[in-house]
């Protein structure tokens, strides 16, 4: 619309100066024309012994209309440039503004999800129990199933006069002190958490400082003692467990391939002496680089395999040298053997866990290990329903809580939140259970001394029986595990009081 109105506005311009030009034209020509009708009269113009020029008079106005009509083309080209240049300059003004679309609106930013609050504390009190977990962070899927399971434990146990203050550690040893330092301000009674054993020991400064206890959810025993008690399962009670069944079984003879880490070092130094308790042997021991995609190497070593194989070789050789009947017989035998003999050991224990355990444990068979003959053992990293499809592991044991009892407190959670739990959410769970029961009396206080801790008679929980020692690490009641390939069966319960034997 706007180039039209300069063009209209254009033509107008230069009619109107047309026209001017036209009448200036008329003007002159009529001036001319009037000079030659006057004659004399107007000789003073010229002077008087001047006269017109003595061309015809249809010359003059032929040469006064060609000027005229000269000067006329003049003004008009100089008109049409003018104009045109005009409409030019308006055309490419109206580009600038109809041509060119404005940018768009930049789009309305996406919400932000606001951060994650922490419910409330269920009940409020005089006996205030501090929950340190990580709620921000790599790991914070982690720490807000441990907080869902404390919460599901206050609601299903807890007395109303008692308080859960969950605070975030930031999955770090400064952020867990930090929270431990907050919570110690407002009155904790006992801490329950951190998970890691760099957060336990970041909290554990300012709980000492204070003289409250702390039930961590770590496995690292070096963290342990000094007002801090470890829910988590050592590896200790597990591979004493375990171990002492298999000598039941008439297992006698014991190897070990485990990752050369401080749980490595925990599981072998545990090894060597249930094995001696237990009047048995630990024959061999290899480690495996935990980083790296294979362990080849070990897994030959512990299996003997290339003096097994040499040893192969040279009974063909000499059974080819006999030629007797009962010689080419047994070379017909061995014709598909790998090996010859058999490994020095019954048992072989893989303290490993998901894709480490799935990559370590065929590798025995593949080096020619009779898994008919030798019974692989694990520790509760085993605790999986999956590990039946990888045939090596089929039958293998370890010493772990009842998984009936622990499918109730995972459905029962599931049934709360909506999804499935993390296998350890279930030691926040139990932690809760047990400063809850620590505060039912009268008096609506609770004592969390460490001679209370330690009661001997024990706790039970979701994940079954359990008592803190004096050094601070936890004493369950572990059933013994076979692994099939349709999930996990209970061959040996675990006991149901610590007079048991087998506790």
């Amino acid at each position: 619309m706007r180039v039209r109105r300069y063009i209209n506005q254009a033509r107008k311009i230069n009619s109107r100066q047309t026209s001017a030009v036209a009448i200036r034209a008329l003007c002159i020509v009529a001036l001319v024309s009037l000079s030659a009708c006057a004659g004399g009269s107007f000789d003073g113009l010229f002077g008087a012994d001047k006269k017109p020029a003595a061309a015809p008079v249809i010359d003059k106005d032929k040469a006064a209309a060609e000027e005229a009509a000269k000067i006329a083309r003049a003004l008009h080209d100089q008109e049409e440039k003018r104009r045109a240049d005009e409409a030019r300059k308006a055309l490419e003004s109206s580009r600038k503004v109809v041509v060119v679309a404005p940018p768009p609106p930049p789009p309305p930013p996406e919400p932000v999800a606001a951060p994650p609050k922490l419910i409330a504390p269920v009940f409020s009190g005089p006996v205030r129990v501090a929950l340190l977990v990580p709620l921000s962070g790599p790991e914070k899927a982690l720490g807000t199933a441990m907080l869902n399971a404390a919460q599901l434990a206050l609601f299903d146990i807890a007395p109303e006069h008692v308080t859960l203050m969950p605070r975030d550690t930031k999955g770090t040893a400064a952020g867990a002190q930090k929270a431990a330092e907050e919570v110690l301000g407002e009155g904790a009674e006992i801490i329950l958490g951190p998970i890691f054993s760099h957060a336990v020991r970041g909290a554990a400064i300012p709980a000492r400082n204070r003289d409250i206890n702390i039930v961590a959810f770590s496995t690292d025993t070096s963290v342990a003692g000094n007002g801090v008690y470890l829910m988590g399962f050592t590896p200790q009670k597990q591979v004493e467990r375990v171990v002492a069944y298999a000598r039941e079984q008439g297992l006698y003879r014991f190897a070990a391939l485990a990752p050369a880490n401080n749980y490595g070092d925990d599981v072998i130094n545990s090894l060597g002496q249930a094995v001696s308790e237990n009047g048995a042997e630990l024959v061999r021991v290899e480690r495996y680089d935990p980083f790296e995609p294979e362990a080849t190497d070990p897994a030959r070593s512990l299996a003997l395999y290339d003096g097994r194989k040499a040893a192969l070789q040279a009974r063909r050789a000499e059974l080819a040298e006999d030629g007797s009947a009962e010689a080419l017989a047994e070379l017909r035998r061995l014709e598909n053997a790998e090996t010859l003999g058999d490994v020095d050991f019954d048992a072989v224990m893989i303290p490993d866990g998901g894709a480490g355990l799935r990559t370590v444990a065929p590798l025995l068979p593949y080096f020619d290990v009779d898994t008919s003959k030798v019974r692989f053992l694990g520790t509760g990293l085993w605790d999986d329903e999956s590990l039946g499809r990888e045939p090596a592991l089929v039958g293998g044991w370890f010493a772990g809580p009842d998984p009936d009892t622990a499918r109730l407190f995972l459905q029962r959670f599931e049934d709360a939140y909506g999804y499935r739990a993390p296998r350890i959410s279930s030691l926040a769970y139990d932690a809760t259970a047990l400063v809850s029961v620590l505060a039912m009396n009268e008096s609506k206080r609770a004592d969390f001394s460490g001679a209370s801790l330690t009661d001997r008679d024990g706790f039970a929980g979701a994940d079954g029986l359990f008592r803190f020692n004096s050094d601070g690490l936890a004493e369950r009641g572990l059933a013994v595990i076979e692994i099939g390939s349709r999930g996990l069966k209970v061959i040996d319960p675990a006991p149901t009081t610590f007079d048991t034997p087998g506790s």
